[in-house]
């Protein structure tokens, strides 16, 4: 009982308030409950313990340890490049290949940002390279580190042993072993081969799709660019291991192989591009002997009729392109690319742009015959001049000791220009349609456009109309079509140009019969074959079907008597270079007059241009050559003599002493 009389008794209980039975009763700290607690905090102690010192362990103790192997544990991936595949001629014979060679890349991503200029002056001392070219470089490529920059091919053995013993020196400086173009014939064909080079930012933004990256060679001019995309083949990819500074750590290890590019296969004859190119420096040579001393260029093509197969292509003056092989050096390349001089770059047979003289008068002679303007066996005056026009102007024959009337064959024959000046007068007179017609024809038969040569470069060459002179001058006499413009262009003088190659097309359209074929200069991709087994074909460029001209037969077979006389007949143009050789040739000289500006003449001085063109044998023609000397006199007396020396290498029948008169 309590002692206070006036507080309630309470009831026998150890709780301070009474019980409820909707409270929960509170938990209670039970000895077993605390042993788990105290378990539970020494494993939690132990393990920050542990995690404690094992960092300590790896901060402290092996820190600098550890740093290292991080540093030296990057993987960089490097495209392996693919070696171009080879350029055979249509015997196998290996034209272009490739040499093992060395290469020094700047990695920009691995060049320290202090010192950078100095590093590019120390590289470019040790390369003997430009080096303010080299530090542009660098800068172009700020925003894309991960491409290195080829700061040189083909670099010699003292400069390569130096990089690598002066490596902390060079941070970012790689040396590389590449594959360089070796060109077993040096400077022949060498416009039709081509070169290579690093890729313009021009290109790599056109084929970027295609696959090409930055620091890739592609084709510049010639088969090498036509065909890039077959000769380049597939990079590899590679993997190489460095520290922080861009430094080596490991050998380089191959992820992905290379695949070589593929062979080409071309129609041209190595040897007979031998004997083109040799036939041109004799033509040259015989100009100059002729007094023509400005003959300094020219251009031969020799076609398959049958097909347009390119069996050889020569341009002179020429150029190795070995010289964009290695070790570029400026000035050679400079000289390349002077205006003032005489380009060899430029290939004069697909662009060069002639008037064709008299080698035009085929044409002219079918456009008539078709257009019913005249009939080749009727008679013709061929005289000294004659005179055309209101103002009577007289228009010249070369030969001014003949008068007399001639057939068209005769005609050919002595290439007789005041015959050829009455069809010309006949297509102006009969009116505006008909002084389009010849033109027409022209067109039909191959020119003013491209033939579809499959290398490209072609230039279209210029067919006079009366709407282009409306088009092209500004002054009304300038702009008028009068009957000289007629005249002449029946004889390819005035306005015309063409190619060395549109002629070769056109005979060999004459002399396979009338069909027009497309040159052509590569005939097929190939690989390797297993364990010494042939090359196969992976894919045949089989020539677009040739196509009829659509002219009359018997308009064709008057002009292929026209051109056998005129090698054969006693006044034939060319039948003192041809009418005793083995061989019976067909074909037609020609003398074209152009202004050419030389040094210490009036702006307005005429050179001529040397042509002759026909095939062999006259009556189952295999080749059909078309010669151009330029600037090199009358067509018998250069172009003539050069041709010949082709058909002597491609028939191996050598031609008896002829003594050369100069004629159209």
């Amino acid at each position: 009982m309590s002692s206070n009389p006036y507080q309630p008794s309470r009831a026998p209980s150890g709780r301070f308030l009474p019980p409820d039975p909707r409270v929960r009763e509170p938990h209670r700290l039970t000895p077993q409950l605390a042993l788990r607690v105290a378990v539970l905090g020494v494993v939690a102690l132990v393990a920050f313990t542990v995690l404690f010192f094992r960092l300590w362990s790896l901060q402290v103790l092996s820190g600098d340890e550890h740093l290292n192997a991080a540093q030296n544990n990057q993987l960089r991936l490097l495209r392996v490049e693919a070696p171009r595949g080879p350029i055979l001629d249509r015997r196998g014979r290996v034209v272009v290949s490739n040499v093992a060679g060395t290469a020094v890349q700047l990695w920009v991503g691995d060049m320290p940002e202090e010192g950078r200029y100095e590093l590019v002056q120390r590289l470019a001392s040790v390369l003997d390279v430009p080096p303010k070219a080299l530090a542009r470089t660098v800068d172009e490529h700020r925003l894309d580190p991960l491409t290195p920059i080829t700061v040189k091919t083909s670099v010699g053995e003292e400069q390569v042993n130096y990089l690598y013993e002066h490596q902390a020196e060079f941070p970012g400086v790689a040396i590389v072993q590449v594959y360089l173009r070796d060109y077993a014939y040096a400077a022949l064909a060498a416009q039709v081969l081509g070169y290579t080079g690093e890729i313009s930012p021009e290109e790599l933004k056109r084929l970027r799709r295609d696959g090409y990256r930055s620091g890739d060679r592609v084709g510049k001019t010639g088969v090498e660019a036509a065909f890039d995309s077959y000769l380049r083949g597939r990079s590899g990819l590679a993997q190489i291991r460095v520290d922080s500074l861009g430094r080596p750590q490991s050998p380089i290890e191959l992820r992905q192989e290379a695949r070589p590019g593929y062979a080409l296969r071309l129609t041209l004859d190595i040897r007979l591009q031998r004997a083109a190119e040799e036939a041109l420096r004799y033509g040259i040579d015989l100009a100059h002997r002729n007094e023509h001393w400005a003959a300094d260029g020219g251009a031969i093509v020799a076609l398959d009729p049958r097909d347009g197969a390119v069996l050889a292509m020569a341009s002179s003056p020429t150029y190795k392109p070995s010289v964009y092989v290695g070790r570029v050096d400026p000035k050679e390349l400079s000289a390349l690319y002077d205006e003032s001089a005489n380009n060899p770059l430029f290939n004069r047979a697909i662009a060069g742009l002639y008037p064709p003289g008299s080698t035009w008068k085929p044409v002219t002679a079918l456009a008539g015959m078709q257009e019913h303007v005249f009939s080749p066996y009727e008679s013709l005056q061929c005289s000294p001049f004659a005179t055309y026009g209101l103002d009577k102007q007289k228009f010249r024959n070369w030969n001014p000791f003949v008068d007399r009337p001639m057939t068209l064959p005769e005609a050919l024959s002595e290439s007789c220009d005041t015959y050829f000046y009455e069809i010309g007068n006949r297509f102006y007179e009969g009116g505006s349609e008909s002084r389009v017609r010849m033109q027409k024809w022209a067109r039909q038969l191959g020119f003013g456009g491209p033939t579809g040569l499959d290398i490209g470069g072609e230039a279209d060459g210029l067919l006079p109309t009366p709407e282009w002179r409306r088009k092209t001058f500004e002054s009304d006499w300038d702009r008028a079509w009068n009957p000289g413009d007629s005249i002449q262009l029946a004889i390819g003088q005035k306005d015309l140009l063409v190619t060395p190659l549109q002629m070769a097309a056109f005979y060999a359209m004459l002399a396979n019969g009338g069909n027009l074929v497309a040159p052509y200069v590569v005939s097929d991709v190939e690989q390797p074959g297993g364990k010494g087994s042939p090359r196969v074909v992976l894919r045949r460029f089989a020539p677009p079907p040739a196509t009829s001209a659509g002219v009359d037969a018997a308009a064709l077979t008057a002009v292929r008597d026209g051109l056998y006389r005129a090698t054969h007949a006693a006044s034939g143009t060319s039948s003192g270079v041809f009418s005793n050789f083995a061989v019976p040739i067909s074909g037609k000289t020609g003398t074209a007059e152009k202004v050419v500006p030389l040094p210490g003449y009036p702006a307005d001085h005429l050179e001529d241009q040397s042509w002759w063109c026909g095939w062999g044998p006259s009556d189952a023609a295999r080749i059909v050559v078309c010669a151009l000397i330029e600037n090199g006199g009358h067509g018998s007396s250069a172009a003539g003599p050069a041709a010949l020396r082709v058909f002597e290498r491609f028939f191996g029948v050598e031609a008896p002493p002829s003594v050369v008169v100069e004629t159209d």
